[in-house]
């Protein structure tokens, strides 16, 4: 495992799942972390989101590790709080080294049947919230010639997907932003910015009767045991799940300094699954 000592890393989306893992991750390395994540629930979201309760969980994980963790409740929708937010981190640990724009949402409906609400909340988080969270940081780590920025797309990146339109389209467009970002930050040379692409990540996003529902619709009152049975038809790889450690591995490594030339990238954690990507 790379080491990040002395570093700060900043993770949105960091009161469960892929965040909260990241995190502990990096404190396990010797990274200070900065956790954002906004308590209150997306209109269109039908399944419950972070509370307040999990972002303390997952600062005293943090801390357990023997690394200093800040808690920020901030909502990437807005760019005024992730400024704010940015600011507060620059504050308490003096500098924002790694940025890990983790946050998202997912819902499903066919294109036909959406409504305006659940189209703009997708767009709004997990596309206008990554580039509002990248912007506040960039102007600082141009400054001060470092950082790391690490995004996380989706396998719905790279193909379309039946009642996902609204999502594909947002995690395509966070590949186009990368590229876009490592392209500008280029010239500094001492900035990167990538992407990791999971698959299907065992993480309370996934565990809830709507998706048990899409995936498994031909089956009256799905539970999660029909989910995992079609996810482990889907995967080339014979699993079902990948590990949130998993991605977390990558994240690290895009974070690193033997990845220092690595920028622009998309990396892959999908069993296989994105094999048969062009």
């Amino acid at each position: 495992m790379p080491r990040f000592d002395g570093r700060v890393v900043f993770i949105t989306g960091g009161a469960r799942g892929q965040g909260r893992e990241h995190a502990v991750h990096f404190a396990r390395a010797g990274a200070d972390v900065v956790l954002v994540d906004v308590p209150e629930q997306v209109e269109s979201v039908p399944y419950p989101l972070g509370t307040c309760g999990d972002l303390h969980e997952t600062v005293a994980l943090v801390e357990k590790q023997g690394r200093r963790a800040l808690a920020i409740e901030a909502d990437v929708r807005r760019s005024n709080q992730m400024r704010a937010a940015v600011e507060q981190a620059i504050d308490e640990f003096g500098a924002v080294d790694i940025l890990v724009a983790n946050a998202g949402i997912v819902t499903y409906r066919h294109l036909s049947e959406m409504d305006d609400q659940m189209w703009q909340d997708t767009i709004d988080v997990n596309l206008t919230g990554v580039a509002n969270t990248v912007r506040a940081v960039l102007g600082h780590m141009l400054e001060q010639r470092y950082g790391r920025i690490v995004v996380t797309s989706s396998q719905a990146g790279r193909r379309g997907v039946p009642n996902l339109a609204h999502y594909s389209a947002s995690k395509w467009g966070l590949i186009g932003l990368v590229k876009s970002v490592a392209l500008e930050v280029a010239p500094a040379l001492g900035i990167t910015c990538n992407a990791v692409l999971p698959g299907g990540v065992d993480t309370p996003m996934m565990h809830h009767d709507e998706v048990y529902a899409v995936f498994a619709p031909d089956v009256p009152a799905p539970t999660r045991a029909d989910l995992e049975e079609r996810l482990g038809r889907l995967n080339p790889m014979p699993i079902t799940w990948i590990e949130p450690s998993d991605i977390s591995h990558a994240v690290l490594h895009l974070a690193s300094e033997e990845a220092r030339y690595v920028s622009g990238a998309t990396i892959d954690v999908a069993a296989a699954f994105n094999a048969n990507n062009s």
